[in-house]
């Protein structure tokens, strides 16, 4: 066999790794937190760090690290992202992050062999547990653990539609691991960076390869509970019926409508779920419990969406005499990562001679957890088209290599004591 060059390693072993939950006759994948093909491709990316030389250990929450100490005792420099999917999914979002900087790591640690003393820090891949959230509720389940925004016992007991805990998920796949992996003090981390497929299609159109992430879109989320009453769905009398999945659907539409209250672009919103009791098809809904989700870089205008919002609640609650509850709501506004992360990211990309522009990010990744710890960098790679939680997702081989070339120039820098005092 030939030798290959380190780009097409990456991309032989990309091509293995999304063959781990590939849905048939796409180019998508199905590999749900703690399902079959999650524990398929954990073992499989455990090996193949190892035979570069890193140790795998998992964390009580299922988090995936693997490690290299290059300087005993000293902290490391962590990057990854995570390898679940969403339902019937593509292959890049996140996953992408993972082996990227699995290979841009091996490509540093190589370095830093020949030249010792350039080491100031140790070298840490990881895969996050559960950042999806499609199968446990919440997202980012695993970082947000790691930097005790989440306990523990909580998210281990948290249950999939099923009536499956995290705890029991994570055993059958063999995942789960010891309270005190990294000792009394946790991971010792110096700095965290993490790539990822834009998930939005204004790089590819502006011709830009690397996006230095500045900061996040700001955004409320709700779980609201929509309770009336059961009855038959023909006899009962339609003045006499207190249907939750109509005030439900008022809800959906809604959401869609307030976004056109704004200037264009302004505002995103989404009901990504529900679900309706008893669903059956000669039943008035008694229960929905709804997802609904405000975006927009702008706090100004989330506050404004989420009083009207509320107005149509108090208008839905009296006109279809049904009681509507916000079980539980998550808000933040407008959030900025490092400037000092930008800028090295912003001068590795000119060394390369790769075409960049800063950019914010409209979803949520494990990079948001971890920049409240320590100096974060968070980078994009152009997306074709946007596309995302689609099996259609796709992001060029030439932007794939683009992203493990310029994460391996940043955790280079951060390796060598970059954006720490």
């Amino acid at each position: 066999m030939t030798d290959q060059t380190p780009n097409e390693t990456f991309l032989a072993d990309w091509a293995i790794h999304s063959r781990f939950g590939a849905v048939e006759g796409t180019n998508g994948v199905e590999r749900q937190a703690a399902s079959a093909a999650d524990g398929e491709q954990r073992k499989w990316f455990a090996e193949l760090l190892e035979s570069h030389g890193f140790t795998v250990k998992r964390d009580a929450i299922g988090n995936q690290f693997g490690l290299l100490e290059l300087v005993p005792g000293a902290p490391y420099v962590l990057t990854g992202s995570h390898m679940d999917s969403q339902p019937t999914a593509g292959r890049f979002d996140g996953a992408y992050g993972v082996m990227a900087s699995a290979h841009a790591c091996f490509r540093v640690a190589d370095e830093l062999r020949e030249n010792p003393e350039k080491a100031k820090f140790n070298l840490a891949v990881v895969n996050w547990f559960n950042e999806e959230g499609s199968r446990f509720k919440p997202s980012m389940m695993g970082s947000s653990v790691f930097t005790d925004k989440l306990a523990l016992e909580e998210a281990l007991a948290t249950e999939d539609p099923k009536g499956i805990t995290v705890r029991e998920a994570l055993d059958e796949i063999g995942e789960r691991g010891a309270a005190q992996v990294f000792g009394e003090e946790g991971l010792d981390v110096a700095s965290y960076a993490e790539i990822h497929v834009q998930q939005g299609r204004s790089m590819e159109e502006n011709g830009v390869t690397i996006g230095l992430v500045n900061a996040t879109w700001a955004a409320h989320k709700y779980d609201f509970r929509v309770k009336g009453e059961q009855a038959h769905s023909g006899s009962a009398l339609m003045a006499d019926r207190r249907d939750a999945l109509l005030g439900a659907a008022r809800l959906v539409v809604a959401a869609r409508e307030l976004v056109d209250e704004f200037e264009p672009g302004a505002l995103h919103t989404a009901c990504g779920e529900l679900t309706v009791y008893p669903n059956s098809p000669v039943v008035v809904a008694s229960e929905v419990r709804l997802l609904l989700d405000l975006r927009s870089p702008s706090a100004e205008v989330i506050r404004g969406a989420h009083e009207r919002l509320m107005a149509v609640i108090e208008r839905v609650q009296r006109d279809d005499r049904v009681e509507i509850e916000i079980v539980a709501e998550h808000s933040w506004d407008q959030n900025p990562y490092q400037e000092e992360g930008v800028e090295l990211a912003r001068e590795v990309a000119e060394s390369l001679g790769l075409t960049h522009d800063r950019v914010m990010t409209v979803a949520g990744h494990d990079s948001t957890n971890m920049k409240d710890l320590v100096p974060t960098v968070m980078l994009f790679v152009p997306s074709v088209d946007g596309v995302s939680h689609n099996l259609n997702e796709y992001t060029r081989d030439e932007d794939l290599v683009a992203g493990v070339e310029h994460l391996t120039g940043v955790i280079g820098r951060l390796a060598e004591g970059a954006l720490v005092a």
